[in-house]
């Protein structure tokens, strides 16, 4: 009776992080459907691997981790698939043209130009909200790693997004 108990209390922790694990997702990817299923991959993981997740640990940096490793997977697998001839739809789209839309899709787009490992403290730090040390349980890096990548995200984020650097990533995507 106990274990039934236990398991239907991760699988609650595990329905409470969906909305932080899809947000997460979008940021990494940038399209709504793949956010989605790379959501769906990690919930079936971690439904299917709950008896690795110990009760002493955050829910929420391991279902963050095994997220971010579906990532990175998925865009390890890409890499093969792609071709620098392929066009998405977000580059046939018109832009946007109220200003701070149009700032957000600029400071989307310089994230995109980040590697996929500055990127990744970026959004766990600035837009999660989760500690160094969570980010760094979640990323499985030391700390001061993860300030170290956060801090080389935000300079290069700097550069790119100053003075001609909006004109430059418009021209990029």
């Amino acid at each position: 009776m106990a274990k039934k108990s236990e398991q239907q209390d991760i699988k609650w922790r595990i329905a409470r992080e969906i909305p932080h694990l899809r947000r997460f997702a979008r940021s990494l990817v940038r399209d709504q459907d793949r956010a989605d299923d790379l959501v769906q991959d990690c919930l079936e993981r971690a439904i299917r691997k709950q008896h690795l997740w110990h009760s002493t640990g955050s829910v929420r940096s391991w279902m963050f981790r095994m997220l971010y490793n579906l990532f990175l997977n998925q865009k390890r697998a890409q890499r093969s698939e792609t071709s620098v001839d392929d066009v998405s739809d977000a580059q046939l789209s018109v832009p946007a043209r109220q200003e701070k839309r149009a700032v957000c899709r600029d400071i989307g787009d310089a994230l995109e130009l980040l590697v996929p490992e500055q990127k990744a403290v970026i959004l766990l730090v600035a837009l999660e909200g989760v500690t160094y040390d969570e980010a760094s349980e979640i990323l499985g890096i030391a700390v001061g790693t993860v300030r170290s990548r956060l801090s080389r995200g935000r300079d290069h984020l700097r550069s790119l997004y100053s003075g001609d650097a909006n004109v430059q990533l418009r021209r990029v995507k």
